[in-house]
């Protein structure tokens, strides 16, 4: 389609509203995968650590394009990247929903990682430019879209299963549903003008982790790890530890998004109100708690309840660090975005398939279990908010 008809068919919005429609897409288009993923797993045949296996491939992907991406995306421009990657990223997990076996995983969502790195470096660049240029905070309910985005496709998937559709079906219909939203919600989209007052210097073709970012990533990797492990494993937790039906075990993806969403769309005033350190700190008991239910629940209902807690724990963490990592001088922000990014974004994908393990071994309880003693490094880190931002 040529330019000009999609901007002619495409809704024209304020930028900020752009930025959460891309955050939004960009969860909708792989959110729908984790629901059915129980049922995928029984059609192939695998165990959980086979399964994790096979779930590497999007965090191999992933890092490779948040290493290497950035000179890519400043010569391809923030527009053309992500209408170009939205729509392959549901393409690329309906095709891993036919795989036969790990391998066949692995090689599908290899390339499904790729577009999520780049896509990751240009919503959070958006976020922070926008940010920045419009002088209030948004980075905490662009993360909230994000969230709204992964629970409505969850919530599709749970209710597709509920009907007996089949997940290679359900994940097919959402490619061409997720390539419309894109070209109604952002054909006229133009990116933000770079940050004034940043680092004028070019980007290096690694982005490598400083010191300040590696504190920053310690601070949210608690956030990430659970809430990875609560999108790969809540749906087959359900099913393996009350022997709940498809429909439970997606609802529990989907409250954990949905309590997430709800708790990054009102943190920015929490934030500006009680400093990012406070929140922080309160968000991680929360975490911890949550954990532990999940860890020891007696009840789908308390298991539940447990999803919820780790949702609003998970919630601000990452943008906070984000909108950190953002608002540093000492590179260009695309590098400390991605550099943060790449290890706090990968440990999101690769943790969860490696907890697969020990579910494999000493029962998926643990998955959750084994995330409390990152809580309680999380919490030694926050104090690395104190500090101011540029250097």
């Amino acid at each position: 389609m040529r330019p000009a008809l999609v901007r002619l068919a495409a809704l024209r919005m304020p930028a900020h509203r752009a930025v959460f429609a891309s955050f939004f897409l960009y969860a909708f288009g792989l959110g729908g995968f984790f629901p059915r993923l129980g049922e995928l797993q029984r059609s192939m045949g695998v165990s959980e650590g086979q399964l994790g296996l096979g779930l590497v491939g999007t965090a191999c992907g992933t890092l490779f394009s948040l290493t290497f991406a950035s000179r890519w995306i400043e010569r391809m421009g923030h527009r053309r990247t992500l209408l170009a990657l939205l729509p392959l990223v549901p393409a690329f997990y309906a095709l891993a929903a036919h795989s036969s076996g790990p391998l066949a995983l692995f090689l599908c969502l290899l390339p499904a990682g790729l577009c999520i790195g780049a896509i990751e470096i240009v919503v959070n660049l958006e976020a922070d430019r926008v940010e920045h240029r419009d002088g209030r905070r948004i980075m905490n309910r662009a993360h909230a879209f994000w969230s709204f985005g992964f629970f409505g496709a969850g919530l599709l998937g749970a209710l597709a299963a509920r009907a007996g559709m089949a997940p290679q079906t359900h994940l097919l219909l959402v490619t061409p549903l997720t390539l419309a939203l894109v070209l109604l919600l952002l054909g006229r989209f133009e990116a933000a003008p770079h940050r004034s007052g940043g680092s004028a210097a070019s980007a290096p073709a690694l982005a490598r982790p400083t010191v300040a970012i590696l504190l920053l990533v310690a601070v949210s990797l608690s956030a990430l790890v659970l809430e990875g492990a609560g999108f790969d494993w809540s749906a087959i937790y359900m099913r393996d530890v009350f022997a709940a039906q498809p429909f439970l075990g997606g609802l529990a993806v989907t409250l954990g998004a949905l309590t997430q969403a709800l708790a990054r769309y009102f943190a920015d005033p929490f934030v500006e109100r009680h400093s990012a350190l406070v929140v922080a700190r309160v968000l991680l008991v929360l975490l911890g708690v949550g954990a532990l239910l999940v860890s020891f629940a007696p009840s789908p209902a308390i298991a539940l309840l447990g999803f919820g807690l780790i949702g609003v724990g998970a919630s601000a963490l990452f943008p906070l660090a984000m909108s950190a990592a953002a608002q540093r001088t000492d590179r260009p922000a695309a590098v400390n975005v991605a550099a943060l990014a790449q290890i706090s974004f990968v440990s999101f994908l690769l943790a969860p398939p490696l907890l697969g393990f020990a579910a494999e071994h000493w029962g998926i309880r643990w998955s959750f279990g084994l995330g409390l003693p990152i809580v309680l490094l999380s919490l030694a880190a926050t104090r690395v908010l104190r500090a101011p931002v540029a250097r």
